[in-house]
């Protein structure tokens, strides 16, 4: 879903936030185009990599200047620097133990062999809800399961070491992926605390997918793997000036990722720009035998990582007025813009071009959630083996009330106990719900709107603004863009759309289940003609000036 720190009081965030540091890790900064660069007088917190691309990365290490090794330990010291110390961002939970080993046999595999392909040496995080068989853990931010590594590599864990990727570490994230109280803080897990936006400290990074938003937003690596049921990879990124991709239900494999609900879970890319989401959403495509859903794609292989984004000419763009504009003055003005620069590249915008269906979504929604929870979070548990310190959504209940100060000194388990209390999937409740989402979101929303209009895509702002962080009240956010692509299981693309007082948002881009190429060439064309990407100021709060 969307959505006391440790050690972050007010005073160091102010301290960090408003006089800052520089953190000069290596000689020599990397070129960053003028309009990225900080304002005079902000906080420097200067890095060799700064916005880096996998293309910088990989030009580098076959230079020769860099190697696998290298950029690991530069993206270690600057995790250090800025998420242990200086700002204190909270969003990696822990690093991997054997990371420099493993960059150091994939630096001797390229000298041996050659490069696997255009991820070899790239240092990638990946959320703390995805599987990884090795030394850390993987416990969706939970103390319950902080000491356990899992058996095994998630299908898209293992797919990123085929590709040659360093998995540099974990990232936190809302607490269970946000599904645990109706009154959370996103970003807040027992096991990380409260994780910070590296544009306004006091403001909220979003969730699920709080963590790898974060660390990517403020170079600590290259790119990251968050996961989605409705809004966990767009609605960060939409925060954090990236470019989030959540792909087309069946695209990619669910086999070791913590659930929510298997009707709508997905894992995607988070980058700092489309070239490098679209080349990590290829390296963890595929089907998988253990995953019923997966399935080739229509399109090839190679349809990822050679966008065309002269196709944006031809684009029929409708843009989804209802519910999604007219709540906040200052993103409409910026989705304004937007609609000007798509104009002007050609696109033929049909505007408006509203789903009728998109306010009937919400009754139903978290009722498939809840059925789906218990049933899916109960077979990942089991599967973990007798080992396990939990093996039931009943024992993670009696976990949470036996250590009440540490997992729940916020917010409660509400989700939780109301899962609990679901019956089977057999259920006549659940099935009528999942069977009406569906129609809603499919055939009566997107899929006939897309035939009305004939249109090519949907277009709408991913959401607002960054709310303040409230550990009391919980989130302050009230719209957004996902729910109609998460329902449908249909792809959602959101590229950096500009700045509501520093504060990034986005424009988002979702159109029929397999149609990733398509929606990422029209970011790609976005992206290059607007360059609304900001790198972060590490600023203590929102410059109203």
């Amino acid at each position: 879903m969307k959505r006391k720190a440790h050690g972050l009081d007010r005073r160091s965030l102010f301290r960090y936030g408003a006089v800052g540091g520089a953190v000069a890790l290596a000689s020599g900064v990397a070129r960053i185009p003028a309009e990225a660069r900080p304002e005079p007088g902000a906080p420097s917190f200067a890095f060799p990599l700064d916005e880096a691309t996998f293309d910088d990365l990989r030009g580098k290490m076959e230079s020769g200047e860099e190697t696998a090794r290298s950029l690991a330990e530069k993206y270690l010291a600057r995790i250090e620097a800025l998420d242990r110390r200086g700002p204190a961002l909270r969003c990696v939970l822990e690093t991997n133990p054997d990371v420099l080993s493993i960059a150091d046999a994939l630096d001797a595999e390229r000298r041996q062999k050659g490069p696997r392909g255009p991820l070899h040496g790239i240092p990638i995080l990946v959320k703390d809800n995805i599987s990884t068989g090795d030394r850390m853990a993987t416990a969706a931010g939970s103390l319950a399961l902080a000491e356990f590594p899992a058996p095994a590599d998630a299908f898209v864990a293992r797919r990123l070491r085929d590709a040659g990727a360093v998995i540099l570490g974990k990232t936190n994230l809302s607490e269970w992926a946000n599904f645990r109280s109706t009154h959370s803080s996103s970003g807040w897990s027992g096991r990380g605390g409260q994780c910070a936006s590296p544009y306004a400290l006091d403001r909220n990074p979003s969730g699920s997918s709080s963590g790898s938003a974060t660390a990517v937003a403020a170079n600590l690596a290259a790119g990251a793997l968050g996961t989605e049921t409705d809004g966990s990879i767009v609605s960060p990124s939409n925060n954090a000036a990236l470019v989030g991709v959540k792909p087309t239900l069946g695209l990619v494999s669910r086999r070791g990722i913590i659930p929510i609900a298997h009707s709508q879970d997905t894992a995607g890319p988070m980058a700092r720009t489309v070239r490098d989401a679209a080349a990590l959403l290829a390296a963890i495509a595929g089907p998988d035998p253990s995953d019923a859903v997966t399935r080739r794609p229509p399109f090839g292989a190679s349809a990822l990582t050679s966008l065309d984004p002269s196709g944006i000419r031809k684009a029929r763009l409708g843009v989804v007025r209802k519910s999604l504009s007219g709540n906040n003055g200052a993103t409409d003005r910026v989705f304004a813009s937007a609609l000007e620069a798509l104009a002007g590249l050609g696109a033929t915008l049909v505007d408006p071009a509203d789903v009728g269906t998109i306010d009937e979504l919400g009754r139903n929604e978290l009722e498939v959630l809840l059925y789906e929870f218990k049933h899916d979070l109960n077979g990942y548990l089991a599967a973990l083996g007798p080992s396990s310190p939990v093996r039931s959504l009943s024992d993670l209940i009696a976990f949470n009330e036996k250590n009440r100060d540490r997992e729940m000194p916020w917010f409660g388990q509400e989700l939780f106990e109301r899962a609990q209390a679901k019956g089977p999937l057999t259920a006549k409740a659940y099935r009528e719900a999942l069977a009406a989402d569906r129609r809603g979101a499919r055939q009566r929303g997107i899929d006939a709107t897309l035939a009305k209009h004939r249109l090519d895509a949907l277009i709408a702002p991913t959401a607002g603004p960054a709310w303040l962080t409230d550990l009391v009240n919980g989130d302050g956010a009230s719209w957004g863009s996902s729910t109609l692509p998460a329902i449908a299981g249909y792809p959602h693309v959101t590229v950096p759309m500009g700045q509501v007082f520093g504060l990034p948002v986005g424009l988002s881009i979702f159109g029929p289940a397999w149609s990733e190429p398509k929606l990422l060439g029209y970011a790609l064309a976005f992206e290059q003609a607007t360059r609304h990407r900001r790198p972060p100021r590490f600023l203590a709060t929102t410059d109203l000036g």
